[in-house]
């Protein structure tokens, strides 16, 4: 279902990305882990089409995604580190400028779709500035997959949240996979890595397979 090949960027003369090279099919999670600066998020801003990349391929379903950013948006959901919501304006509102179909899709989504089962209606109509770290990161899950897309990719979803935001987030994600989707999931979390079926660490800019029974600290001594 998804293919990356060869992807590579440089910022002027630091080789970030060398040539980063990965497969996915439907109903996988795969967690990247890396070091501090290793270029995780560089990574995952040219798979959502925020970054360019210098070269490389990025497919899905046989599809080339890079260099067609409207056909990327349409198939790739993106959970930055970083929220995106205006603070000033309601949970709802926030949800209505982002939402990719119309109305009543988003209510329905409220009642019964990635909305309800991250429990946005509970928060709805409080300002986003008001809002917890975890709240706005599940409004941000609900937000990114409002067009239904089969492919999301999340930034460190889990980092300064509490426990049960961070349990409600990976269930989610659990859920989402069991239907088919497939998820891209940069972490240094290992609870967090732990749903995932495969694990590659993001080192010298390439991507490299471990075993997924490796501890915190063996992990770490692979960055």
């Amino acid at each position: 279902m998804l293919e990356i090949s060869g992807i590579c960027k440089k910022y002027r003369k630091k080789q970030v990305l060398s040539g980063v090279t990965l497969k996915a099919e439907a109903g996988e999670c795969i967690g990247i882990a890396g070091g501090n600066g290793c270029g995780k998020t560089t990574l995952l801003s040219i798979l959502a089409g925020t970054r360019k990349a210098d070269s490389g391929s990025f497919r899905a379903d046989g599809r080339e995604l890079l260099g067609h950013p409207k056909l990327q948006a349409e198939t790739i959901a993106y959970v930055p580190q970083e929220n995106p919501f205006m603070e000033e304006l309601s949970a709802k509102d926030n949800l209505s400028l982002w939402y990719r179909g119309d109305k009543e899709a988003m209510k329905r989504d409220l009642e019964s779709g990635p909305a309800a089962m991250l429990g946005v209606p509970e928060f709805l109509n409080v300002r986003v500035g008001k809002l917890s770290g975890g709240m706005k990161k599940r409004l941000s899950i609900a937000a990114a997959l409002s067009g239904k897309e089969k492919i999301l990719i999340l930034d460190e979803p889990g980092a300064a949240l509490d426990l049960a935001c961070k349990e409600l987030i990976r269930s989610y994600l659990q859920e989402y996979v069991k239907k088919g989707g497939v998820v891209l999931l940069a972490s240094h979390e290992m609870e967090e890595l732990s749903i995932c079926s495969k694990l590659l660490v993001l080192k010298d800019g390439k991507t490299w397979e471990v075993p997924q029974s490796l501890t915190a600290k063996e992990l770490s001594l692979r960055f």
